[in-house]
């Protein structure tokens, strides 16, 4: 049999759609190997129909600033890029500028202009060409703000070898960094006596004389700086040999936070001779050593906490060479959103035989289950039972089963 040789004529946009490789191959498998190739070669050298390569991020925005959202698309040209801002299209004006690579430009960010409208909320950039439509995820934008302090330091007294503790407390986002100043200065962050958590407090052990004037914080964001007021420490002489029982000044709080934060779980102790502050659990378990640490004489730092870190803390002061302590004890909740851990699977049954379905899922606190049947709740009769490890048994005779749409919602 004689195979005969045909023009073939290769359009640069169908090659790159995805039904045509499968059909290009097959129409020219008798033909010229050599046209194969470079059929190939032109069709793997194309982008993708429409794809991200870069969405935009969700971003705490600086008031009167300019800002920038990213939005970096591939395809097949032309491409026409669009923005949504909560859901409505925008417009390009002297406000708004979207460039030619996809990226938008808010040039005066407001969050509230004089028309009551606001430039924060939800942003997602659409891009379009002919072979269709992308709509990249939902960017969150908020404005960078800063509370009035809502915990001022107070002034304290305190005698030489001592404790002095200060506390200030702001509201911001992002979260302000803190800092701490005495007399206009920064303090001596090398001088260990030193401690500043992360919490806002600032803790002086071992006080001397030196160490007395003005204190007051700083608080810092992208929104500003604000200074609390002042507070005043005052020392004075002690006698340091009188013996004095371990007491605690300041035990941990109780906190609740979600997984992959940090808890901070503060013991401030005094006496003489000066306490050893230790830390354990009240179940006897282990605290362990990963992400654990210790800040100053006795605060307990626990990074990226998980569900296992649960449990009451124990701070106890004690007196050294003896068996005299004080303690103080605090519980620490950590929660976990809760997931699926088994989602239902779809399942087909013949008519009159019973369906099972196995939804399971984990999280801190345990979550609830509630079964849907096509939207709607489903109410346990005498075709449909709950069983006790979330398995939904339908003994209903349906005509067609696998029509229906059985969902299964997870809530705390």
């Amino acid at each position: 049999m004689t195979t005969s040789l045909h023009p073939v004529s290769v359009d640069d946009s169908r090659l790159c759609s995805k039904s045509f490789p499968l059909t290009f191959l097959h129409c020219l498998l008798p033909c010229s190997l050599s046209v194969l190739r470079v059929a190939l070669a032109t069709c793997v050298s194309c982008d993708a129909e429409l794809s991200f390569t870069l969405e935009p991020s969700d971003i705490i925005a600086v008031q009167e600033q300019p800002l920038m959202l990213h939005c970096q698309v591939d395809g097949i040209p032309p491409i026409t890029t669009q923005w949504r801002h909560n859901s409505l299209l925008l417009t390009q004006d002297q406000f708004h500028t979207i460039f030619i690579n996809g990226s938008l430009l808010i040039g005066h960010f407001l969050k509230t202009k004089s028309d009551n409208t606001s430039d924060e909320g939800d942003y997602e950039c659409m891009a379009q060409n002919s072979f269709g439509l992308v709509v990249s995820r939902k960017a969150r934008v908020q404005a960078a703000t800063m509370a009035d302090f809502h915990v001022q330091p107070e002034p304290v007294h305190a005698e030489e070898s001592g404790v002095a503790r200060f506390q200030c407390q702001i509201h911001g986002l992002p979260e302000p960094v803190i800092s701490w100043e005495k007399d206009g200065r920064p303090v001596d962050t090398k001088d260990k006596r030193y401690t500043l958590l992360p919490t806002g407090v600032l803790q002086i052990t071992g006080v001397r004389e030196e160490d007395s004037g003005k204190f007051f914080c700083v608080a810092h964001n992208s929104a500003g700086v604000k200074h609390s007021a002042e507070a005043l420490l005052s020392v004075s002489g002690s006698q340091s040999s009188v013996y004095k029982e371990p007491m605690i000044l300041v035990g941990p709080e109780n906190l609740t936070l979600t997984v992959h934060q940090t808890a901070i779980l503060e013991c401030v102790a005094t006496g003489y001779p000066r306490p050893i502050v230790s830390w354990s659990r009240l179940d006897g378990r282990p605290i362990g050593v990963e992400g654990i640490q210790v800040l100053g004489t006795g605060n307990l730092m626990i990074s990226n906490v998980g569900v296992q870190h649960s449990g009451v803390y124990v701070c106890a002061a004690n007196k050294p060479g003896t068996r005299v302590r004080r303690t103080a004890q605090g519980r620490l909740v950590v929660q976990a959103p809760a997931e699926f851990s088994q989602p239902p699977q779809s399942i087909a049954r013949p008519v009159g035989t019973t369906a099972i379905f196995t939804c399971q899922a984990q999280g801190e606190p345990e979550p609830q289950l509630t079964w849907l049947k096509n939207g709607q709740v489903l109410e346990p009769d005498g075709h449909i039972k709950l069983r006790n490890n979330n398995r939904l048994s339908n003994k209903n005779l349906v005509k067609k089963l696998i029509k229906h749409k059985n969902t299964c919602l997870i809530s705390h």
